[in-house]
Formats: C-alpha cells, structure tokens, sequence
C-alpha cells in the first residue's frame, strides 16, 4: 500500500514524534515499564503477566539507545504508526481540510496521548488492533491468499501484545458471521495459530501459570458499587475527557452502513459490554478499555467531517484536553508541576540512596516485583523479589534471579523488618528497611501439591502433602516450616498459620533433588470465621512463609 500523507498532516506527525521522544528522554521510568525493562533482560515467548511482544519492543529499543529512551523508543515510532493507519482508513475525500481536526481528536484521547511514549503492553495492542482493522477493512471488500496471511500474522501480533486481544478478534468476527464460511478466513486462523504456537509451547511448559492467575488465583475484593461499577463509567469517560460527551453521542447514533463501520460499531460495544459485566465480578482498570479508541477515532472523525456541531465541539474540548495533557506530561518530568505524587518522581533518588549505602550488594525486595525491577533498572545490580504467602507470584516466581543470589551477602529490604540495619523513604513518603544476610538462602521454587480428600475435612482427617524439589541440590529438612494460609471467598490471605507435618518415610532428611516427597498433615482450627480457602506454604531459614501451594476450596 502506498500512502502519500499530506504535508501539514507530515508536519504535525513529526512535531509528536519529535514531542514524546523529548518525553520519553527526560521522564523517569514508571514501575510497569521498569518491570517490563526486567522481561527484556532475558527474552522469552512468555512472562508471568503477559506475552512477550512489549519485551521484544524495549529489547529492539536498547538496541538503538541507552537509559529511559532505550525503554521507549519503539514505543514512539508505534504510535506514530497507528496515526498513520487511523488517517489511511478514512475514505472521506473531505478529510485533507480537516487534518488539524484529526490530530486534535487522536492527540486529546488521554490514553492514547500516553501511550504515545510509555512502554507497556497496550502500546503494541493499539497499534497491531489497527494495522488489523486497516487490513481486515481490504480484507471484506477483495479477500485473497495474501490478505489472509497478513491478517493472520497480525491477529498473533495482537495476542502477542495483551491477552485482551481475543476481544477484538471475537466481536469482529461478531460483526460478519459468514468469515465462518470464508476459506481465506479460516487461513488467516491457521496462519495465527502457527504464529502462536511458540506461545501456547510457553504456556504447557509453565503449567499454563499465566492462565490460572488471571483467571483462577488473582485476588478480589467484595463488589462495591462505587469502586467497582460507577468507577467503570468513570473510566469510561476518562478515556476521552472532555470531548465524552460528543463521542459517546456520535457512537449512539452511528448505523452499521456497511460491515466495516458494522466490526467497529461491534468491537466498541463489545468491549464496552463485556467490561461493564465483569465490573460486578471486579475493578476495571482504565487501560483495559483502551482499545476502543481506535474504532472511536474513525467513527467520530468520519462524523465531524459530516456534522458541524460535532466538528465545533469535538474541536474546541479536544483542544482543552490537550492542554491539560501537555501540562500533566511536563509536569511528569518536573515533580512540582504535577497536582499529586506520581510514579515517573523520584526514582532515581532513592535508588541513588540505596545503592550509596550498599554499593554492588544484591538487593532482595520482599513483597514487590515493583520496587525490585526499578532498584534493577537505575542500580544495574542484581535483585529479587521475595513473595510470600501473603503476596501474589510475578516474573521473579518463574524466572532464575531466585539463583544468581543465593549463598552471597545480600541486603534484605521490607516495609515490616523489626530487626533492622537502616531504612530509606520514596517519594512518595513511604519508609522501607533494610537488614543484611550475610549467607543468603530461599527455595522458592519448591512446589507443594495436596491430594484432594473426599469430605474435604483437613483439620479431623488430615491430607497427603506432596513436595517435588526442583533444584538441583538436596535440602535439609531442619532448614524448612510449614505454614498455612487462610483466604476469603475474595482469596485474600486474612491469616497465617504454622501446621504439623509428619514424614510417610521416617527415614528421609531431606528433600531430593528432582523428586517428590509425601508427607501427612492436618490444618490447625482458623481462627477467622468460615475461610473458604487454603494454601500452603514453606518458609526457609527463617523467612516468611513463601507461595509454594495452590489454592485449595475447603468448602
């Protein structure tokens, strides 16, 4: 496809680009990029919380430069991509007289302004859902072997991005039922699967550990109304800011004339229907729903370019939007400009802070895959996070950091440490201790397995606890406690436990390397009112209980 764009429509892609360049140089890194900088520290066709490509985006960026822009860069070339493509999938011959219109309707959307140079995993995911809509569009009016094959590559793109992108895949194909009957596309299928498969490999090698935290072990809170639902709405208009309500009104308004407008109008609904009924289950994070923004675009620049009111409006919001966007931007780099603490401030300076007392020491977190990638990023110096019973598991979980620490003098840093060498406060005013283990030693990978009983009474019967060690060493079994944790019906740990193991073979002292121990056990009486789930877990030399069982119902 050749496009030719404009010359002020090319002046003003150059002046963003050139815009969130500047931003991505001079702004600190967030605690999700810096996370994401840590996946790209050692490539993989998985991670714990998400698929790879935003990996593979800040690997490809290091390549071209250092510090915060060796995170971001490609970040900033995607976004000026996905303008490029909203821009060719407009039809309307009137579209070259409203090129400053354009850009004040993409550059005002709050999310897609930010994602303009933050790296995080929706920046690929707008991109990719609209290089697929762009080729989906070419698609529906002359289907070929080609098309099918571009398509199929990009529908993987999008799964590489965010799991979410089932979404876009499913009401689009909502939008146009006979593409079941499509031999082109069902090649594009087969080509996405194909392209998948290094994926769907990762996923069957770690026990599908992605798949069972998002959908069966995160945490939840009760429903609430406010935090849940209404925060929903919420989040709905804070993707486009003042400009909603003439969004939303071009939305309603807009009739499915054809199939392309049909798979945007379906895609929009979708995903807006699909997270309204997940707020009941559980808060909607306002990123999730950032994928309508694309369909968004080319539905109400279609209709500006047709409806004056729209025009007027649409322009004159957008245009306070941006002002506040670019005042809020300005004031990420410079702390105080922005109206509250935000996480772009003031990293490098306890970094700076920790390491001046440490120098070259690792560095454990507990509790915070966070704090431990961002020590990571601006100290250069080996870290681990050490999640325990009461936390969640993340990349550190899976990943061998637990390995490059073990038997060295480590700090070990919490919020919690009685016993305690110094402590240090972030920016946000929060204080973190520290202590120093001289000879520092975790198992965290060993796995606890239970052996299900029929009536489910742990506490009278007892269970069969099964320990698989995967290290490559033996371990002493006077080096490990076992503790239980009670959950809510939420699966929130509300209590700790120590609980009694007895050894099958009285003989064994210690746990083998690459096999499986059996002990008995029975749960101590929770003092919590009516748990609904259990969870064990083992605590090594001291140490808090770690994430060694899965959840178990106890009703």
């Amino acid at each position: 496809m050749h496009l030719k764009l404009p010359r002020l429509f090319a002046y003003l892609l150059g002046a963003i680009f050139i815009l969130n360049l500047i931003q991505a140089y001079f702004t600190e890194l967030i605690f999700d990029e810096a996370y994401y900088w840590y996946y790209a520290q050692n490539m993989a066709w998985g991670y714990f919380d998400h698929p790879p490509m935003v990996a593979l985006l800040i690997k490809i960026s290091s390549l071209f430069f250092d510090g915060e822009l060796g995170v971001r860069f490609m970040s900033c070339i995607l976004s000026i991509g996905t303008l490029v493509i909203l821009w060719s999938m407009i039809d309307n011959n009137k579209k070259e007289k409203y090129i400053v219109h354009f850009f004040v309707l993409t550059f005002s959307m709050t999310l897609l302004n930010a994602y303009g140079f933050f790296t995080l995993p929706d920046t690929p995911f707008l991109f990719f859902t609209a290089a697929f809509l762009m080729v989906y569009k070419k698609f529906i009016r002359s289907p070929s072997v080609l098309l099918s094959v571009i398509m199929g590559i990009l529908m993987a793109a999008l799964m590489y991005s965010k799991y979410h992108a089932v979404l876009v895949i499913i009401f689009v194909l909502l939008s146009n039922l006979k593409l079941l009957t499509n031999k082109y596309a069902w090649l594009s299928v087969i080509v996405a699967l194909f392209c998948y498969t290094p994926h769907f490999l990762w996923l069957y090698q770690n026990d599908f550990v992605s798949i069972k935290y998002h959908l069966i072990e995160r945490p939840n809170d009760p429903y609430n109304f406010e935090k849940y639902t209404l925060g929903y709405f919420l989040n709905l208009l804070a993707l486009f800011g003042f400009t909603f309500p003439w969004m939303y009104k071009t939305l309603f308004r807009t009739k499915p004339s054809d199939k392309f407008t049909r798979a945007l109008l379906y895609l929009t609904y979708g995903v807006i229907i699909f997270f309204f009924i997940s707020s009941f289950h559980r808060r909607i994070q306002t990123q999730w729903l950032i994928v309508i923004s694309i369909p968004m675009a080319i539905i109400v620049f279609n209709d500006l370019l047709q409806n004056k009111n729209t025009r007027k409006w649409v322009y004159r919001m957008g245009i306070l939007n941006i002002v506040i966007l670019l005042y809020l931007r300005f004031g990420l780099v410079h702390e105080s400009l922005f109206p509250i603490y935000y996480e772009s401030h003031g990293n490098k300076q306890w970094v700076e802070d920790v390491k001046s007392k440490v120098g070259d020491i690792p560095v454990i977190f507990e509790n915070s895959y966070r704090n431990a990638s961002m020590y990571a990023y601006y100290s250069k110096n080996s870290t681990f996070s050490l999640n325990n019973i009461r936390y969640r598991q993340n990349q550190y979980s899976l990943d061998s950091s637990e390995s490059k620490i073990q038997h060295q003098k480590i700090l070990y840093v919490s919020a919690y440490l009685k016993d305690r060498d110094f402590y240090f406060s972030k920016a946000n005013g929060k204080q973190f201790y520290g202590k120093y283990i001289e000879n520092f030693e975790s198992y965290r990978k060993l796995k606890c397995l239970i052996e299900q009983i029929s009536s489910n009474d742990y506490q009278r019967e007892g269970g069969i606890l099964k320990v698989y060690n995967p290290y490559t060493v033996d371990i002493e079994l006077n080096k490990l406690k076992f503790g239980v944790a009670y959950l809510d019906d939420f699966k929130n740990a509300e209590e700790v436990r120590p609980i009694e193991i007895t050894l099958r073979d009285k003989n064994i002292m210690t746990l083998k390397s690459n096999d499986t121990t059996y002990f008995t056990f029975k749960l101590p009486k929770p003092k919590m009112e009516d748990p609904a789930f259990f969870r064990i877990g083992i605590s090594e030399n001291g140490l808090h209980y770690g994430l060694n069982g899965h959840n178990t119902k106890l009703h």
